[in-house]
């Protein structure tokens, strides 16, 4: 069971928030916080695995509790949840710590498969901000910063492995115990980060990669 900490100030957000996370056998909600402040002393006072934080709350801000919490607890994971399709709020929720960025627009939709793969220690990265992603890494390649050995995730490669060996999304959920849906969202990211669009461009790129045998 993920034990959950709570924070938005709009108690009717908390509220409809709770019964969407609650009504899974696996997600908790142990505590709820009205701001920032209350976030990170509840996190003090629970045993918390998980904070979910609003982005824009009042005497501290999400982004300052999750640099908070961040230093103080690192073991708890952090989602930012916000109603902002914004780029410089997602990168300063990534630089404070957090695991992803979850839009209040669709969180019923995705803010399940973002706890879980919080929990995980994997990134939940939305389409825009897979985008704002590849533009900053384009930006830095010209201005001829450093740039990360790697454009994928271990558990990216591992997808594409699979893929590229023929496997289905189901057959691929199985072997790595996760949902056919987290599979999808996967090779989603995965297209839009390579800027490729089917299995056979994933294939090709797979044998570059050394990641198959040709």
């Amino acid at each position: 069971m993920t034990r959950i900490l709570l924070a938005d100030d709009h108690a009717l957000v908390r509220r409809g928030v709770r019964l969407i996370l609650d009504a899974e056998p696996d997600l908790e909600v142990v505590a709820e916080a009205a701001d920032g402040a209350e976030a990170v002393e509840a996190c003090r006072g629970e045993d918390v695995d998980l904070a979910v934080l609003d982005i824009a709350m009042p005497r501290m801000t999400g982004l300052q509790a999750a640099r908070e919490i961040s230093k103080r607890w690192p073991g708890i994971r952090i989602l930012i949840l916000s109603m902002y399709d914004n780029e410089q709020y997602f990168f300063e929720s990534l630089k404070a710590g957090a695991s992803g960025y979850v839009l209040k627009s669709v969180a019923d939709r995705d803010l399940i498969e973002a706890c879980r793969a919080a929990v995980r220690g994997e990134p939940f990265l939305y389409p825009g901000a897979v985008t704002a992603l590849i533009r900053d890494y384009l930006h830095r390649h010209r201005r001829g910063e450093a740039l990360p050995d790697q454009i994928l995730t271990p558990r990216e490669e591992e997808i594409v492995k699979l893929i590229a060996e023929g496997n289905s999304a189901k057959a691929i959920a199985e072997t790595l115990v996760i949902s056919p849906k987290t599979v999808d969202r996967h090779r989603a990211n995965i297209l839009a980060k390579l800027g490729m669009s089917d299995r056979l461009d994933l294939t090709r790129y797979a044998i570059r990669s050394g990641l198959i045998e040709p």
